[in-house]
């Protein structure tokens, strides 16, 4: 987090949130659901694809922040295996602004030492779109910073789909296919964020109340943040935010924050008859 001092300013905004984010609870893996682009466009009177040109910027400064935090693993929501539904046109321009973000920041990548992976059925996309994001992968498959996950032509069933086949596919290669038993540890070891630790912290733009078939598995115990503002308005502030109320939650995976009470702990079938049961 002494990174992100570097570029702050004392009385802004931004510092005084800082200022109450401890630094040693930070969570390993942030998620992001990048929402409202076309709205944003709409309220304005602009075309959608002003919306995704203007959702640019929000991307490079969440890939900055999070790497100067100190964040370990950042997952971006690019491009869905639904959005193929869209107009062949805008389809295009996210093809062309996704080339234009990974030419113009490879060296912020190169200096903050990010490593970029994609996650996602990429063998699908245009070539040029491809060959482009394959170029950036190996120039900074040597980083040893932050991974910076672009789900790009992802599904979260898609995903889960593929996982198990894979498990499948070896247990067929290997023999062992008639006592093959699928559990939660095969099924994570092929997952595209295999090696990474799930996400501790999801967060969502533009007020939809809904997870949109993103890292399905991965996110079984995040804290969700929800935002109204659109996602070409995120910005530093609103994620150090949801960093801060991240840290204010309480995570007990299913477990209890505190213990029992002690006489409760030794509970008998005696002591759970005299507890009394609302009279309606």
């Amino acid at each position: 987090m002494q990174e992100l001092w570097k570029v702050l300013k004392p009385g802004d905004e931004d510092w005084g949130v800082a200022e109450s984010i401890d630094p040693a609870r930070l969570p390993e893996h942030i998620a992001i659901i990048m929402d409202g682009n076309g709205r944003w466009a709409r309220e304005r009177r602009l075309p959608r694809v002003a919306g995704h040109r203007a959702g640019v910027d929000p991307v490079k400064m969440c890939a900055e922040t999070c790497s100067n935090l100190g964040i370990k693993a950042l997952t971006l929501y690019a491009f869905s295996v639904e959005n193929w539904k869209r107009p062949a046109f805008e389809v295009d321009m996210l093809w062309r602004l996704l080339r234009l973000y990974l030419r113009s920041e490879l060296d912020t990548m190169m200096r903050h030492e990010i490593q970029l992976q994609a996650v996602g059925r990429v063998d699908a996309l245009p070539e040029a779109a491809r060959d482009q994001l394959e170029a950036v992968i190996a120039a900074t498959s040597r980083n040893r910073g932050m991974r910076l996950n672009l789900a790009i032509n992802y599904g979260g069933r898609a995903e889960i789909t593929n996982a198990v086949n894979r498990v499948i596919d070896e247990a067929r290669l290997e023999g062992r296919l008639g006592q093959l038993r699928v559990d939660e540890a095969a099924i994570a070891r092929n997952l595209y964020t295999a090696g990474l630790p799930d996400p501790d912290l999801l967060i969502r733009t533009s007020g939809e109340m809904r997870i949109s078939n993103f890292l399905l598995w991965q996110i079984a115990y995040a804290e969700l943040y929800v935002t109204n503002r659109y996602w070409p308005d995120f910005n530093r502030t609103e994620l150090l935010r949801a960093i801060l109320e991240y840290q204010r939650r309480d995570r007990r995976f299913g477990g209890l924050s505190a213990a029992p009470e002690p006489r409760f702990a030794e509970a008998g079938e005696e002591l759970i008859e005299e507890i009394p049961v609302p009279v309606r």
